[in-house]
């Protein structure tokens, strides 16, 4: 991609695009945070309703830039093109640019052939109004770790139900409680935990058509792979054979869910994306958790009190009505 701005070309005139990701209400790097909102927060940017395209890479002096344009469609089919295995020369206007800044918010592991090795560019208070952007600490357990296992599931979700035995749930329909607590309506199983306690613990890549690398937070290693950043749950045994007790966290995580039908969140907390058949994937995030679950099926919570454990919930007798309402005010994908 040919220069953006004086920033963008500090030490060169070129900008090598490594990768490139929407930050959209809809669809945005859910580890810089619970809402569009929020991750837009993490990148100084105001979170306007069309959203952003973020177009990573490095300069002829191979530091780090993250070019912020407002073009949401050239980089959609830039990452689509990509998806698909083609190639894609990624080219924003120059009018598109709405900043260039030092640093990257994601982490990458790849690099433009040619140029000295990925480094954040030297400050200038010219063209820098803060220190270079950093990605978020996944190395131990938390709220970025959190999603990004979150988005793993969302991504893998039919190797992750295939591991769970329906048996693990209630089968009476109850909730395991004296039927006062509404709050618990599913049937929640035991935690489930990875082999290093982490689910999603890093930023996974892909390649895109160029050959180069970019981030998906919704690509990782399949639960059976053995990877150390995904959760696998056990499908069988005996503790996922009894009827388990109700789980609180689980229990405050389906009343801040139902709380969100009456008083909708901010931007992207809840969020709608497709599914197989008639079914969506349903995304919902806040203070400390995540949920991730198939309008025609159960749905996994994840806690940052609970590090490493993935936690399904069967449907039971009011899930369902929970996720058609979710659904509908769930914001979607252009």
């Amino acid at each position: 991609m040919a220069g953006t701005d004086d920033a963008v070309a500090a030490g060169d005139d070129a900008l090598y695009v490594l990768t490139a990701v929407l930050l959209t209400p809809a669809k945005f790097p859910s580890v810089l945070g619970d809402d569009y909102p929020e991750a837009c927060a993490a990148l100084g940017l105001a979170p306007l309703a069309d959203g952003y395209g973020l177009v990573l890479g490095q300069d002829g002096a191979g530091a780090r830039w993250t070019v912020v344009i407002d073009d949401v469609s050239l980089v959609a089919v830039a990452i689509a093109s990509w998806d698909c295995g083609m190639e894609y020369e990624l080219s924003p206007d120059e009018r598109t640019v709405v900043s260039a800044l030092p640093g990257w918010p994601l982490a990458l592991s790849v690099s433009a052939p040619g140029v000295p090795a990925p480094h954040d560019p030297e400050h200038d208070p010219e063209i820098m109004d803060g220190p270079p952007l950093t990605p978020p600490n996944t190395e131990t357990w938390g709220p970025a770790q959190r999603r990004l296992g979150a988005d793993e599931i969302a991504l893998q979700w039919a190797s992750w139900r295939d591991q769970i035995d329906d048996s693990a749930f209630l089968t009476d329909g109850t909730d395991g409680t004296d039927g006062t607590d509404d709050a618990n309506d599913a049937n929640v199983t035991g935690g489930t935990e990875g082999s290093d306690g982490a689910a999603g613990a890093e930023t996974p890549e892909r390649a895109g058509g160029t050959g180069s690398d970019r981030p998906d937070a919704d690509s990782t290693a399949t639960p059976d792979s053995g990877d150390a950043t995904a959760a696998a749950p056990a499908a069988s045994g005996p503790e996922a054979q009894s009827a388990p007790a109700p789980h609180a966290g689980v229990r405050r995580v389906l009343a801040e869910v139902r709380a969100y039908v009456d008083s909708p969140p901010p931007l992207g907390r809840v969020r709608s994306a497709f599914a197989s058949g008639d079914a969506r994937t349903l995304r919902a995030d806040g203070p400390g958790w995540s949920m991730v679950a198939r309008t025609d099926d159960i749905a996994f919570v994840l806690l940052d009190d609970e590090p490493g454990e993935v936690l399904p919930v069967g449907r039971g007798p009011e899930l369902p009505g929970l996720l058609e309402a979710l659904d509908k005010m769930a914001v979607r994908p252009s």
